[in-house]
């Protein structure tokens, strides 16, 4: 029989571990990070679903005001990180704390046929691009998580890791990542059997195996070239 852990002993899970520690104050060293560029507005952008088999392109920008962005609402957005260092729950925790610290918000998002007919990395670009430029307004500074958007009129940096990075960014892919996923699940309910709702449209198991089982659905990307497209006969391909 395995030994129970000692009373007291801390896990990974626990609130007053380390690593609990480390992500309750994420924020802070992203909001540092914007801070030193020395502006009053960043602009921050970031993709969710570039990877996926099935589904939209989600693009998102945040704009904060660092003039007027209040104590209050940096605390509130302490755990600010790349939405991918975060569950689901607490993605949908962080949303309305971005949505409110905001100055502006813009999502973008494009479908599959949309990213079938003009190719994922130029869609992945338009859709950032278009993004930042609901939010850029005169003399603020535009993040981009690891690219230079091409044909936009602002100052733009693009950042390596941005999502980890930058609070503006990382507020970004928060707003993308949680407003594809609610696409996806309610997308589940109108083409089951593909399991949406779990996967989202990324490459699992459980998804090439419904794939081979019931071909694809309108929401599959065709052009999409991908170890798992190359293993499958898709229907209609």
């Amino acid at each position: 029989m395995t030994p129970s852990p000692p009373t007291g002993r801390r896990t990974e899970s626990d609130s007053s571990s380390p690593a609990a520690k480390r992500r309750a104050r994420s924020g802070r060293r992203l909001f540092a990070f914007d801070g030193r560029l020395g502006v009053r507005w960043v602009a921050g952008a970031d993709e969710a679903g570039r990877g996926c088999l099935a589904g939209p392109l989600v693009a998102a920008a945040v704009l904060f005001d660092y003039g007027t962005l209040s104590t209050r609402d940096r605390r509130a957005l302490a755990a600010l990180n790349d939405s991918k260092q975060h569950t689901p729950e607490a993605r949908e925790a962080l949303l309305p704390h971005v949505l409110r610290s905001a100055a502006r918000v813009t999502v973008i998002s494009r479908c599959a046929r949309g990213i079938d007919s003009r190719g994922l990395h130029v869609t992945n670009l338009a859709a950032l691009r278009d993004a930042l430029r609901g939010v850029a307004r005169e003399g603020c500074l535009c993040l981009v998580d690891g690219f230079s958007v091409p044909e936009f009129g602002f100052e733009q940096r693009a950042i390596v890791d941005g999502d980890a990075t930058s609070a503006a960014i990382a507020a970004a892919s928060i707003v993308a990542k949680v407003t594809r996923d609610r696409y996806m699940q309610r997308a589940d309910a109108q083409h089951p059997g593909w399991g949406f709702a779990e996967h989202v449209g990324y490459s699992t198991p459980e998804h090439r195996d419904a794939i081979r089982r019931l071909g694809v659905s309108p929401l599959h990307r065709m052009s999409f070239q991908s170890l798992a497209y190359q293993q499958l006969t898709l229907a209609g391909g």
